[in-house]
């Protein structure tokens, strides 16, 4: 296997939606704004913007700008059953050829100009469940064992850019 910085792969599709909730849409490019996320998505900003988190403390610090996926994930899925089309797991970017799982929390992923920082694997929740009845338990079998979560990790934008399908990303030490 290759080492977590080696990893190089390619942008597959990017996703927004302004509104909250899932599906996310794929759309041609979009603009990654330095300390904010994505512009025009709803989980943009400087505080935390999953609806739960802050109505526990809506001034914390966004940790969650960015949902990011892989490829490999969506042929998980498929192997069970279970076919989604791109954003419907709330991602902003799905990368090809770099297995977003493996990502230690402060990996720096470069996309074009932007630099991305992952904060955190993501815990899938219920909602995924709109997506398919048994999404979240297929992505999360065990809850309280985060090894075994496969639904994307979330990132923060340490540097802008623009994003769309073709670009080259590099997974930086």
């Amino acid at each position: 296997m290759e080492t977590q910085a080696n990893q190089t792969g390619t942008v597959v599709a990017v996703c927004k939606k302004a509104q909250p909730g899932l599906p996310k849409y794929a759309v041609e490019r979009i603009t990654i704004i330095a300390k904010h996320g994505v512009e025009g998505d709803y989980h943009a900003g400087a505080f935390i913007r999953h609806r739960w988190m802050a109505k526990q403390n809506p001034k914390q610090p966004n940790h969650r700008q960015l949902l990011l996926t892989d490829t490999g994930i969506y042929a998980f899925l498929a192997e069970k059953d279970i076919h989604l089309e791109y954003g419907q797991l709330g991602e902003n970017i799905v990368l090809d050829g770099v297995d977003v799982m493996a990502l230690k929390i402060g990996t720096v992923v470069a996309i074009g100009d932007a630099r991305l920082e992952v904060t955190e694997i993501r815990r899938p929740c219920y909602q995924l469940n709109e997506m398919h009845p048994h999404l979240e338990d297929t992505v999360m079998p065990d809850k309280n064992d985060p090894a075994t979560w496969n639904a994307g990790v979330m990132a923060v934008a340490a540097q802008g850019g623009v994003l769309q399908p073709g670009d080259p990303v590099q997974v930086l030490d």
